[in-house]
């Protein structure tokens, strides 16, 4: 049984108010075990058509529009929540609400956030409709908790790679309520703080410094590969929430005024055998999604930098002012 929770009868209101004939579907891979008793309620209720998207699904950044824009009349995206990007067709949002308890990873997390006062809370799409109640659990505890809106977020939330709803927070620490490593990874890096995870799907509390040391050990091993590199692949993705075009114009144009070669490579899906073609490149470095270098790195045989780690290596940055690389749907 799934975790979360799909708010459908708001779906089926807004098919028949638009009259759709035919109508898309997307999940992220954890929430594709409901695409068939979804598509069986719509199609039952409004006598739409629907056609479910199979291929992987990453996020938010990773709408199918263009894919099934000459297919349906309107796309529902479950899952998480708008970019301030533009769509090629109309796209419903639709949140999956976790439905577990979150209290006992939070109280777990109390041990480890013993002797800080302000903390930042933060979480993702998921876990945001249960804020109030562990604010409340918090300051239960003595804590005072710090929430902020970022750019394009609610308040206390971290979306996709945007970090904005962090920064700013003048905090002592930091809880995140979620899965995985990277976001807590990110807040570390900017922030410099104890970030400590709670994390409801493993039922434990854990601190992140471990990890972040183990993985800053190996970009630096990777940025000291690309040291000496001289042609490097610049990745940029046909994915409208992670396109980044003119960020690899700029890094093109860096690694020429070094008198390196940057080569600009187009991809939609990122992987290791779709880069075999260009093994006779030195290095890469990923304007897409900021988790294939962080998360995959092993899986590539050439080096696979952040555009941030190539400024290192080129000495434009210093490795104290090391950050994770972050998406910006904004100025």
């Amino acid at each position: 049984m799934s975790n979360h929770e799909l708010e459908i009868n708001g779906v089926i209101a807004k098919i028949k108010d638009l009259k759709a004939e035919t109508v898309g579907l997307q999940f992220p891979e954890g929430l594709k075990v409901h695409a068939i008793e979804v598509a069986r309620q719509i199609e039952n209720e409004t006598g739409a058509i629907v056609i479910i998207s199979a291929d992987p699904c990453y996020g938010a950044c990773d709408v199918a529009d263009v894919d099934m824009g000459d297919s349906v009349d309107l796309l529902v995206h479950f899952g998480h929540r708008p970019l301030p990007i533009d769509y090629d067709l109309p796209v419903i949002f639709v949140d999956a609400r976790s439905n577990m308890d979150v209290l006992e990873c939070v109280g777990n997390a109390m041990s480890l956030l013993e002797g800080y006062r302000r903390i930042g809370l933060v979480t993702t799409t998921q876990h945001l409709h249960l804020l109030d109640e562990i604010t409340d659990f918090l300051e239960k505890n003595g804590k005072e908790v710090l929430t902020r809106e970022g750019v394009g977020t609610t308040k206390g939330q971290v979306l996709g790679c945007n970090f904005s709803a962090i920064k700013n927070i003048d905090a002592d620490a930091f809880l995140y309520i979620g899965s995985g490593n990277f976001h807590p990874l990110g807040i570390k890096l900017f922030t410099n703080k104890l970030v400590v995870v709670a994390d409801p799907y493993l039922g434990e509390a854990r601190e992140i410094d471990d990890f972040a040391d183990r993985i800053l050990r190996i970009r630096s091993a990777r940025i000291a590969k690309a040291m000496d590199a001289d042609r490097f692949g610049i990745i940029v993705s046909s994915k409208k929430g992670q396109s980044r075009l003119e960020l690899a114009r700029s890094l093109k144009n860096m690694l020429n005024k070094e008198g390196k070669e940057g080569y600009i490579l187009f991809l939609d899906d990122i992987s290791p055998d779709l880069l075999l073609p260009f093994m006779d490149l030195d290095a890469f470095v990923m304007t897409a999604c900021p988790r294939i270098a962080i998360d995959d790195s092993k899986m590539y045989k050439k080096p696979l930098l952040t555009p941030q780690e190539l400024e290192i290596t080129l000495g434009r940055r210093k490795w104290g002012n090391y950050e994770i690389d972050e998406i910006k749907y904004w100025g």
